[in-house]
């Protein structure tokens, strides 16, 4: 069984993808936890602000996961493409 040049360039894809999406959810999981907490913290602050607060934090998180997607796309295009 001959390992050609194909082969090694299908498993460096396969690598790549791996740590695409492994480096990728950290930074995503990280600040979303740390949004979620100030959030709690500030409710319980004040509690009338509830709502706003909230809001503030799901959009927040909603940007901080585009980089999660954005190395989701990388691992596909890696998986799929190469």
């Amino acid at each position: 069984m001959a390992i050609e040049g194909t082969d090694i360039i299908q498993a460096a894809a396969f690598l790549g993808a791996g740590i695409s999406m492994g480096l990728g959810a950290i930074g995503p999981g990280v600040g979303e936890g740390m949004a979620a907490a100030k959030a709690c913290e500030a409710i319980g602050r004040n509690p009338k602000e509830a709502g706003l607060l909230t809001r503030t934090m799901l959009v927040g998180q909603a940007v901080s996961e585009s980089t999660g997607i954005y190395s989701l796309v990388i691992a596909l295009l890696l998986l799929f493409v190469v």
